[in-house]
């Protein structure tokens, strides 16, 4: 990271901690409330614990970080030598996470430049990262947004859910769609567009809807020099089975990630959650 511009992004990137110390990016944490337990995403509660929680239908809802949060981190970053800030986070349709940051900008020692990326999970972290990159280059406040809204253009992101039901309770997706699909039995796909989640395809199985989702990937990337995140919740074997599969498909495949989402993204998708991020280079 450039000692002038800091980068600064939140838990729902799931980025790789190694990642994350390596190019000096800081991440604040939303909130999972389970009970009357507001608990930190990342570190005070586990995949495990959220996915037993939903599975015995407790309650279970997110929060955004207040400002004080934000601020404080700003201060750090100010008082570490940074001149300026970039900080990029979770599409402001699914959160309030970007106003908050925005109210905190606004008292920051230094100049903040606060980007409502649009994105979720791998796909808001692979534009950190290349905000990061461009900083460390020597690049400027500037650059490193260019490098992030450049990258989120390049971005796509498709999911399967075992049920509608966990994005009907969180507000994620209409109730409509949700009864829809259950009514039907067919298994959703899903994608991230204008910031939201939308219903992208209706699959009759399982089986069918992850073939599916390979598919589509597939399809997105192409021959273009790609990086991929392949996401799960409670669902390792499952995921790994597909990016094995991913890896043989895809001619211009840079980086590739597995990982479990964390608390917050769990929380609206529910148990057996997988996704696809395509982030071309």
């Amino acid at each position: 990271m450039s000692r002038h511009v800091a980068i600064v992004t939140d838990s729902t990137a799931y980025l790789p901690a190694r990642t994350m110390e390596r190019h000096g990016i800081t991440a604040v944490p939303l909130t999972v409330v389970l009970g009357d337990r507001a608990l930190e995403e990342g570190t005070e509660i586990s995949t495990r614990s959220l996915a037993e929680a939903l599975q015995k239908r407790r309650p279970v809802t997110t929060s955004r970080p207040g400002p004080e949060v934000f601020a404080e981190t700003y201060r750090k970053a100010a008082g570490s030598g940074a001149t300026g800030i970039v900080s990029l986070h979770l599409s402001a349709e699914l959160s309030g996470t970007y106003d908050a940051a925005v109210v905190a900008a606004r008292e920051a020692p230094v100049p903040v430049r606060v980007v409502d990326t649009g994105m979720i999970a791998m796909a808001l972290g692979f534009c950190a990262l290349a905000a990061a990159q461009a900083a460390e280059a020597g690049g400027t406040v500037d650059d490193a947004v260019t490098a992030a809204e450049k990258r989120a253009a390049s971005t796509s992101a498709y999911f399967y859910v075992d049920t509608l039901d966990y994005l009907r309770r969180g507000g994620r997706i209409g109730a409509a769609q949700a009864l829809l699909g259950s009514a039907l039995a067919v298994k959703p796909l899903l994608q991230l567009a204008g910031g939201r989640i939308e219903p992208l395809e209706k699959v009759r199985t399982a089986s069918k809807a992850i073939a599916r989702l390979e598919e589509i990937a597939a399809e997105r990337a192409g021959v273009a020099e790609v990086d991929v995140a392949v996401h799960h919740l409670a669902a390792p074997d499952r995921a790994s089975a597909l990016a094995d599969r991913l890896r043989t498909r895809l001619p211009g495949l840079a980086d590739l990630h597995v990982s479990e989402v964390g608390a917050v993204i769990g929380a609206h998708t529910g148990p057996g959650l997988l996704g696809v991020v395509v982030s071309a280079r």
